[in-house]
């Protein structure tokens, strides 16, 4: 599946199973904010890729809601990854939380809900992900 926006800011899925999926990035200068951090902006959308792919293995899905909480800062040359696993499927929607890291360390988190648009699943049940570690 081709995303424009995830090449453009140069992100690369690592991972794709039913329910997870990571995608792993570099901070580059242009991700910068003007304290010369990468900018919340950039790590959003390498959350919300995560989120986005987990989402719709399960098929057609949009968003409900989000939120990030970020907890610590990145500089230009960090490479950080996105780990997304659902944590409940329900026949209409499903919720994802989605670890961003670097070097091993939480970096922000993501969690967020889905609407199924075609919502002919069963029930599944929490925490069936398996997502290890994986170099980008």
């Amino acid at each position: 599946m081709r995303d424009p926006f995830m090449e453009a800011l140069g992100l690369k899925v690592l991972h794709l199973a039913p329910g997870e999926a990571a995608v792993a990035g570099e901070v580059r200068a242009d991700h910068l904010n003007l304290h010369g951090t990468a900018h919340g902006g950039f790590l959003y959308a390498l959350a919300d890729s995560a989120f986005a792919l987990a989402s719709n293995t399960r098929g057609p899905a949009v968003a409900l809601s989000c939120r990030m909480d970020y907890f610590r800062p990145l500089g230009a040359g960090a490479r950080v990854e996105a780990r997304a696993v659902e944590v409940n499927l329900s026949r209409r929607t499903a919720t994802y939380r989605v670890e961003v890291v670097s070097e091993g360390k939480l970096v922000a988190l993501f969690t967020g809900t889905v609407f199924r648009l075609g919502g002919d699943g069963d029930d599944v049940p929490a925490g069936t992900g398996n997502l290890a570690p994986r170099e980008a």
